[in-house]
């Protein structure tokens, strides 16, 4: 069995998670109007789809070092660490509404803050 080093908390969404993003958004669309909204609630291939890209988003949001947390306070980015622990252990009892509302709320804060923090490493 090979043994894997351990993941380093040192890292901010990268590319990866940019990808998550653009996933998400074409799969429940970008308008987030009642069209986008009743083809959602539908659709559990498109629910699936989004809440595994919400999970990997979280995972990498627990991977952000604590001084690239703290260039984006406005990120509760121990909710958003909360919230994977949430899509992981209760993903048959999830409201997908609770969903819909984190794609229209939340997901443009956190992508603004991914490119953000994505440049800030590349360009310190």
């Amino acid at each position: 069995m090979e043994v894997r080093p351990p993941l380093r908390r040192t890292h901010p969404p990268n590319a990866s998670g940019k990808e998550c993003i653009r996933k998400i958004e074409e799969y429940a669309g970008t308008a987030r109007d009642e069209a986008a909204h009743e083809a959602f609630t539908k659709s559990s291939l498109i629910q699936d789809a989004v809440i595994r890209n919400l999970q990997i988003l979280a995972e990498f949001a627990g991977r952000i070092s604590p001084e690239h947390q703290a260039l984006s306070p406005e990120v509760p980015w121990q909710q958003v660490r909360g919230f994977r622990n949430i899509l992981v252990h209760q993903y048959l009892g999830i409201d997908i509404d609770f969903i819909w509302g984190i794609l229209v709320d939340d997901l443009p804060v956190l992508a603004e803050n991914t490119l953000k923090l994505k440049s800030h490493i590349e360009n310190p």
